[in-house]
């Protein structure tokens, strides 16, 4: 992959954005001999429904704000009630993860940042740099909602991969809330599984307090291998009522080794990146803040054969996969509107109109084969019915428009202080997918699907000792495709009320307990409903003639009386927060969590009863059974329990923190396990802070467990400890030098399970291999920071 176009775009937005924020801040000063001061963020009035809490002020430097905790669980979060809270207040499963978090870690993808994080996993592909989170063993198809700066991440491609997931560099993060299960159903539709929310970084993340104009630079290398970033953010506030903010990011890699050893193919990649944004602040309490986020991946997905062949089939433990040359480009425009007044009790509303695009360019490259095909391969230009021939083009493009709006009311009646937010919220996923020759429409056919709702929540406090939430969500969907499937057109729609309530109970100061129950409620996507035809051969042998005129392995059938899936959670809790247990300084904070949540309607792939083979040789029947059909079903309910901890102790000096997981999940129907469901995990962080706190030496070691309750044929996931040390100095206030070290003791893991070879004769080798992650990465890196009044 040529580096040359990717690094100049960055280069080019990165100095345009310095420029800017030096010369607005320049000619501003040489007009006025004042010094202006940063506009001071406006007092925040009494959340009545949440009195204990005092929300900070919105500056974002974590290490230049004097008096600011350390904790992430005291991070102010929205995605549980839409109002603000602390982590720690909220009676939901809350995490929060900092930019003093992330500055630390320094990731190279966004997994490494979750390992602390109860109840949250990944499952990532080597050669893809996208992310598919999975919350709570729940993924693909929207289960989980991904949001970023507000607007909606649903891009899906099937393929041996999850079926969902979406392009963020963990360097334009600014901060991540998680919120676990459907407690968080009036935050969007679909989210039985729960929700990430991404904050991308804003003026307040460079600019420290008494300052007007402000640049970071950084840039890091690391092993395993050649591991290059390189970034520059910069704002000015023009003046009390307009900042202006933006940043660049340039990362590459080329292919890393696994704890063995084994260079995984294609692990390489390119990322541009550069974002801008706009404030304005037209009147006393409205603020407005226009987004664009635009991402360049540059990357190869599939993997070569590990050895040579030279038959039509080669031996399963050899056969990759076809490799694709992929361009993908994500395009994020985003418009919000706040308003908030301290004497105004009716209205603090926030409204947010977006729109994301995904674009991803494939080219294929190589086939691993060396077959004929069909249409117009050759043994030297090789292919097939599936992917095509070297050469051929195929494309994904999701395109998502969506608008949200919500406001809180405030009022007082007797003892109870009550807050009640409603509103709204409507996303339309518009899907084209085209292949010059292979079958990937088929696989991920085209469609169009829109889905909303609206949801009123009373939050209600009595004196300080009793909170009680409840909450009612209605939702609808419609999805169609013109001339998909065996009639032409399909289509379906539905819709659902959600009921949500949570009582929780302070009897003594720093102790509150809650019970939850929750529902939430998912429409099937547009390849759930929509998928039909012949899943094509590959180069073998046609078994089944499939009623739309295509041919292939087994035929895939749609489905528009699919039913969306409802999620039940029970949930109970205790927050635990306690300051000054030891030294006059210290801090305690703990979540704790158990939760059921039963999901009816749970929809996955379904085999038809597997029929003789109807392949002959010489007038004779050739051996064998295989299923003619596939398709999307309801099967009766899907269960998922587990416990959750979230704990940390910080003594200033020092500090420590447990993380731990244990989660495990049937079909109801089999009381198979779910393949999904994740591993066992407990997560140790400790560090130090030394040298008057300008140093901070930090150490992190997850231990996972197998996942091995799983359906027949898939290959269970590995168990094994995962050490990382990480070290940061700040030799001067505006210089900030980074050390780490990831898998220290350079294991061989993989972190999730996948399915192995097919009856068909099919393997998913491609996945196998690219699942484990890096063996050991040394990487260090510098951040510089240029400011003035």
């Amino acid at each position: 992959m040529a580096l040359g176009s990717g690094t100049a775009r960055a280069l080019l937005l990165g100095v345009s954005v310095a420029a800017l924020g030096i010369f607005i801040a320049q000619d501003a000063m040489a007009q006025s001999v004042e010094t202006v001061q940063p506009a001071k963020p406006k007092p925040k009035k009494k959340r009545a429904a949440a009195p204990a809490v005092q929300l900070p002020p919105e500056v974002a430097n974590a290490s230049a704000q004097a008096g600011r905790s350390t904790q992430s669980l005291d991070e102010i979060t929205v995605t549980a009630s839409k109002t603000q809270e602390r982590a720690i207040d909220a009676l939901a499963p809350v995490s929060v993860v900092n930019q003093e978090q992330i500055q630390l870690q320094q990731p190279n993808r966004l997994s490494q940042l979750f390992y602390n994080v109860p109840g949250v996993w990944m499952q990532d592909r080597g050669d893809d740099p996208s992310t598919a989170i999975n919350i709570r063993g729940l993924q693909d198809f929207g289960r989980v909602a991904v949001v970023v700066d507000g607007a909606r991440q649903n891009y899906q491609r099937t393929g041996h991969n999850a079926n969902g997931s979406f392009f963020l560099d963990p360097e334009l993060i600014g901060g991540i809330d998680i919120t676990r299960g459907p407690t968080a159903n009036i935050y969007g539709s679909g989210a039985i599984g729960g929700v990430a929310s991404f904050r991308t970084k804003d003026i307040n993340d460079v600019l420290r307090p008494g300052e007007r104009w402000g640049v970071d630079v950084g840039g890091s290398y690391g092993s395993n291998n050649n591991r290059g970033l390189a970034s520059v953010f910069g704002g000015v506030r023009v003046d009390p009522t307009v900042d202006v903010f933006g940043g660049a990011v340039y990362r590459t890699q080329g292919n890393y080794k696994d704890g063995d050893g084994t260079e995984i193919g294609n692990t390489g990649n390119d990322i541009a990146a550069g974002l801008m944004k706009l404030t304005v602040r037209p009147a006393d309490g409205h603020e407005i803040k226009f987004g664009g986020l635009f991402q360049d991946y540059q990357y190869s997905v599939g993997q070569m054969n590990r050895g040579p062949t030279t038959t039509a089939a080669p031996a399963a433990a050899i056969a990759g996969s076809s490799v694709y040359g992929s361009n993908a480009k994500t395009y994020t425009g985003t418009m919000t509107w706040k308003y908030s007044r301290p004497d105004d009790m009716l209205f603090d509303w926030s409204a947010t109109l977006y729109g994301n695009r995904t674009d991803n360019d494939q080219i294929k490259t190589y086939n691993n084969r060396i077959t004929a095909g069909s249409g117009t391969c050759t043994l030297a230009n090789p292919g097939n019915n599936i992917s095509g021939c070297v050469g051929d083009r195929r494309g994904y493009l999701l395109d998502t428009i969506g608008v949200d709006v919500n406001n809180t009311s405030r009022f007082d009646v007797g003892g109870w202080r009550n807050a009640v937010t409603y509103g709204f919220d409507v996303f339309n996923d518009k899907v084209t997918t085209w292949d010059s020759r292979g079958n990937s429409n088929i696989t991920t056919p085209s469609g169009e699907r829109t889905v909303g709702g609206g949801f009123i929540q009373l939050k209600n406090n009595y004196s300080s000792w009793l909170e009680v939430i409840s909450a009612l969500r209605y939702d609808h969907y419609e999805l169609n495709s013109a001339g998909t499937g065996v009639g032409g057109t399909t289509s379906s729609s539905g819709d659902r009320l959600s009921p949500k309530i949570t009582v929780g109970v302070t009897p003594v100061a720093g102790f509150t307990p809650y019970v939850s129950y929750a529902e939430g409620y998912r429409a099937p996507s547009i390849t759930e409903t929509l998928i039909a035809g012949g899943h094509a051969t590959g180069g073998g042998p046609t078994l089944f003639n499939c009623a739309d005129g295509t041919s292939g392995l087994f035929c895939f059938l749609p489905n528009p009386n699919l039913r969306a899936e409802v999620g039940k959670n029970k949930e109970v809790g205790v927050n635990l927060k306690y300051n000054g247990i030891f030294t006059a300084g210290d801090s305690f904070r703990a979540k704790f969590n158990f939760f059921r949540n039963d999901v009816d309607n749970y929809i996955d792939l379904v085999a038809s009863t597997p029929v003789p083979s109807p392949l002959t040789f010489m007038g004779f029947p050739i051996p064998g059974r295989f299923s003619q059909f596939y398709q999307y079903q309801n099967i009766a309910a899907a269960k998922i329990e587990g416990f959750e901890a979230e704990t940390s102790y910080d003594a200033g000096d020092w500090f420590l923190g447990v993380g731990a997981t244990l989660q495990r999940g049937k079909n109801a129907d089999t009381n198979v396990g779910l393949a999904t469901i994740q591993p066992r995990k407990v997560t140790t962080t400790g560090g130090l802070r030394l040298l008057d706190r300008k140093l901070i030496i930090s150490a992190q070691w997850a231990s996972v467990g197998a996942i091995t309750d799983i359906p027949a044929g898939y290959v269970p996931s590995t168990s094994y400890d995962l050490v990382n040390l990480y070290v940061a100095y700040q030799p001067t206030p505006d210089v900030t030098l980074n050390f780490g070290v990831d898998n220290i003791l350079n294991k061989y893991y993989r972190p999730y399970a996948i399915p192995g070879a097919g009856a068909d004769g099919t393997t998913q080798n491609d996945v196998l291999w690219t699942s484990p992650g890096p063996g050991i990465v040394y990487k260090g890196g510098l951040k510089i920071h240029f400011g003035g009044a």
